[in-house]
């Protein structure tokens, strides 16, 4: 065979060994967007151009627990001790959209202040080498875990617990972690009473099991809505997406919509500014 000949040979040769080689790990650069969200399988942190929130200035009926978080980021975002936080109640009463409207209001007063990651519940393993990741980084880095919880024969409680805290090298100074829950001790009653009961020592096993949200040095509880802050959540939601609607009617409407939904939150008002603005016509940006 001639050297003409093998030259298109070696070039298909080398096209499929670049296609059978492993693609080259993806770069992490936290200077690429103010949020990130956290891919354990490739430890990547994925840049996020727009985050899905609201305005603080939106949530209504739980202004005590928003001026709680609000000035222990603003201690963090200014490189001030500052605690983790553990956000916990009842379903869609504004605990996710709080810490994604803290941190864009932070960084509304002082651009690029804070990093927001948010690391899915069952990637909590991987989180030491998140840790790693940004520990070196001048950015102070807000972690978010939506709905975190703890089922039967689940143990990755344990290395969460020694990250927060109870680690040789702790959390770094550059890091705290807001996390969402429906529970308050972040795991069910039956495995706190299973823990009691298969115990030697039942008191030291129910510890055990709750000391994980002591790690969270502030516990900030969230609450049904009564039908005042329900009205005035969707009034102004209204108010801001210029819908034209009468407030009488507004309030009827939204009523009729908790009812069917039953319950009152501010979930529900969304889903019910949203319901009105599509048959109004109405775009909601």
């Amino acid at each position: 065979m001639s050297d003409p000949d093998l030259e298109p040979l070696i070039h298909r040769i080398a096209a499929s060994l670049e296609r059978l080689a492993p693609s080259a790990p993806p770069t992490n650069d936290l200077e690429a967007a103010d949020a990130f969200i956290w891919h354990a399988e490739s430890d990547w942190l994925e840049p996020v151009k727009e985050v899905n929130r609201v305005e603080i200035g939106l949530l209504r009926g739980i202004d005590r627990v928003r001026d709680i978080l609000v000035e222990n980021t603003e201690r963090f975002a200014a490189g001030l001790p500052a605690n983790n936080v553990l956000l916990w109640g009842a379903r869609g009463t504004g605990k996710s959209a709080l810490v994604k409207a803290a941190h864009a209001a932070i960084n509304n007063e002082k651009p690029r202040a804070l990093a927001l990651i948010e690391i899915h519940r069952e990637d909590i393993p991987s989180l030491p080498r998140l840790l790693s990741l940004v520990r070196g980084s001048r950015r102070r880095c807000l972690l978010f875990c939506d709905d975190l919880s703890f089922e039967k024969q689940d143990t990755s409680y344990k290395s969460l617990k020694a990250v927060l805290e109870g680690g040789i090298e702790g959390r770094p100074a550059n890091v705290v972690l807001y996390a969402t829950s429906n529970r308050r001790h972040l795991m069910p009653r039956d495995m706190i009473e299973n823990e009691r009961s298969t115990a030697i020592n039942p008191t030291e096993a129910v510890e055990e099991s709750v000391s994980l949200s002591d790690r969270f040095g502030l516990w900030l509880g969230f609450h049904n809505v009564d039908q005042e802050t329900y009205h005035a959540i969707v009034c102004g939601y209204a108010a801001h997406y210029e819908l034209k609607i009468a407030e009488d009617q507004l309030k009827a409407e939204a009523n009729e919509w908790s009812i069917t939904r039953g319950s009152r939150s501010g979930r529900v008002a969304w889903q019910f500014i949203q319901d009105l603005a599509g048959r109004l016509g109405k775009k909601l940006n």
